[in-house]
């Protein structure tokens, strides 16, 4: 399947009413925050969006982006490739517009005062949000990963006592 370059700006309302379907790659310069958040980017961005309406009524753009990265292990200092990936929905809303109820897993998008949205800034928002917080190699593959040690076992929570047990013997007194 041929990569086709997406748009940087749509307009959510459209995409929606048309059930529109994007796949297709952003370029790595497209993404300025990623790249100084990380060790470099490897290839272009690769993106997956579906805009349509929920049952509730709301526009919804939900989607899927995956890009290849070098990160800085944290315990040995060198540089590894990692995969990060995002999956996302979203539902655009005019600026200072009521939020109506959203599903848990609705994220709201503000449009610009023309009704449209930068997916760019998006999927290099998410992506970011992906990263993860201390990046290190495998174990296995780490070297200092040797020295990864911990000490004795943590009992499970049906094996710990209840610090509150006391206590509720008295109250049934």
């Amino acid at each position: 399947m041929e990569k086709v370059k997406l748009p940087i700006k749509v307009d959510p309302a459209r995409c929606a009413q048309s059930r529109l379907v994007y796949q297709g790659v952003f370029a790595a310069a497209l993404m300025p925050r990623l790249q100084d958040s990380t060790q470099g980017i490897h290839g272009d961005i690769d993106v997956s969006l579906n805009f349509g309406t929920d049952a509730q009524g709301l526009r919804v753009m939900s989607g899927h982006a995956r890009s290849q990265v070098s990160l800085q292990c944290q315990r040995c200092n060198e540089l590894f490739d990692t995969t990060i990936e995002s999956e996302f929905t979203y539902t655009p809303l005019r600026a200072n517009a009521e939020a109506p109820e959203l599903p848990e897993d609705y994220d709201t998008i503000e449009v610009d005062e023309i009704g449209e949205i930068n997916l760019a800034e998006i999927i290099e928002d998410e992506l970011i949000l992906a990263l993860p917080q201390i990046p290190t190699h495998e174990n296995e593959q780490c070297s200092e990963g040797k020295f990864d040690q911990s000490f004795g076992e943590i009992p499970t929570a049906e094996e710990r006592p209840n610090p509150f047990a006391v206590l509720e013997g008295l109250k049934r007194k």
